[in-house]
């Protein structure tokens, strides 16, 4: 068994979905990427495995989690070689394979792999309906990091402690509950199509969950102490106004919307300019994600607050293109995005989905991307996303 961090995995894949564009059908390799990291979210399944599993060296695992707490928590996916079910993660990558599957349906069909993108979603979000188990209670976290890492096995035989640690009123945790609920109302809009009576069951969830997020704030670390050493978030304001921004995209419910503008200034939506896209920093999503509601037209009175918003996003996407007059994302010497020295591959990849994403909205209007040393057309900005794509791929294998 090696260890794999997740995140990189999770969000290589979302790198796949981002080159995979119908010009690029015609090369098996990617459709075999698409498929290979859709493999590994079964591998990394805990819980009463389905007959129709692909990875059948895995079985189940994790039968009892949520027993002693009298809850079911069974399901879900393990962090990486460890076998802690960390929430915050969890979601951003549900999240993540959501986004996915809305900007790249058509290819994800004509690969034949939008019912494993399905699958793998809902195995997701089947779990969190579980961890949701009161409209203001969300279980975070099953297992302990430190204990688990000490004791190397297989999920199937583990011995280590499963226990389960909540959110609720006297213990938030806004970040995680946010996460949560934006992943929640991002699935909501990829099962529309194919299951709307479960899409409407998740969107239940993930108002129940904003709510709870943005009423009762605080950091999930705080009261989950034992995910700190691990994921240690930096604030919570990005994933209420992530949140909020994908509720407006499932529900059209201008409250949502009018919530991102009320407090795009206090929560830093339309101040902060950044150069990353993680699990921990969703800046850059929520400033892409509305960018495309005022260049579709549906800005009205918001219009003024929402130009702040892009004006944003092309920071983000002139800095990772490296005409941001000076203030540009660091490049290695082969001119891949290197943000951290830890697991630098998720950030590359995650940045690359979004400058795909950016890409499509700007062509579907045809704009232009306006950086200070330079006017990019999108086609620019799409041929630097699949840079990232060959480098990462490299550096991978």
């Amino acid at each position: 068994m090696t260890m794999m961090n997740p995140k990189r995995v999770f969000t290589t894949f979302l790198l796949v979905l981002t080159i995979i564009d119908a010009s690029l059908l015609a090369f098996a390799d990617y459709g075999e990427a698409v498929d290979k990291s859709l493999l590994f979210f079964e591998a990394q399944r805990s819980g009463k495995l389905p007959g129709t599993q692909r990875v059948k060296w895995r079985g189940d695992s994790g039968l009892y989690d949520g027993y002693q707490q009298k809850v079911n928590l069974v399901g879900g996916y393990y962090d990486a070689g460890d076998h802690v079910k960390f929430g915050l993660p969890m979601a951003y990558s549900v999240t993540m394979l959501s986004w996915g599957a809305i900007e790249y349906g058509t290819s994800m069909i004509n690969l034949n792999q939008m019912g494993h993108v399905l699958n793998a979603i809902k195995w997701g979000t089947d779990y969190f309906i579980k961890a949701h188990s009161q409209p203001n209670v969300l279980w975070g976290q099953v297992g302990d990091g430190d204990s688990d890492h000490y004791c190397w096995e297989r999920a199937e035989d583990m011995t280590t402690p499963r226990t389960a640690y909540k959110l609720d009123t006297e213990h938030p945790g806004s970040d995680l509950a946010g996460e949560t609920a934006a992943a929640m109302a991002a699935a909501a809009i990829a099962f529309r199509p194919y299951n709307s009576s479960y899409s409407d069951l998740l969107l239940v969830h993930a108002k129940q969950l904003f709510w709870f997020a943005d009423r009762f704030r605080g950091l999930f670390t705080d009261s989950i102490p034992s995910a700190r050493e691990f994921y240690t978030s930096s604030g919570y304001y990005d994933e209420l106004l992530w949140a909020a921004t994908w509720l407006y995209r499932a529900t059209k419910d201008e409250s949502y919307l009018k919530y991102v503008v009320d407090n795009a200034a206090s929560m830093g939506g339309t101040g902060w300019a950044v150069k990353e896209f993680s699990w921990d920093n969703k800046y850059a999503g929520v400033q892409i994600l509305l960018s495309k509601v005022l260049m579709d037209g549906y800005g009205g009175a918001y219009t003024a607050t929402l130009k702040q918003y892009q004006a944003k996003a092309d920071y983000f996407a002139c800095a990772c293109h490296q005409k941001n007059a000076g203030y540009n994302a660091p490049l290695t010497p082969g001119g891949l995005l290197y943000l951290h020295e830890w697991n630098n591959m998720q950030y590359a990849a995650s940045a690359a989905f979004l400058l795909a994403v950016y890409s499509d909205y700007l062509s579907a209007v045809k704009n232009v991307l306006k950086c200070p040393d330079a006017s990019v057309q999108p086609q620019e900005l799409l041929a630097f996303a699949k840079s990232q794509a060959c480098l990462d791929s490299i550096h991978i294998s």
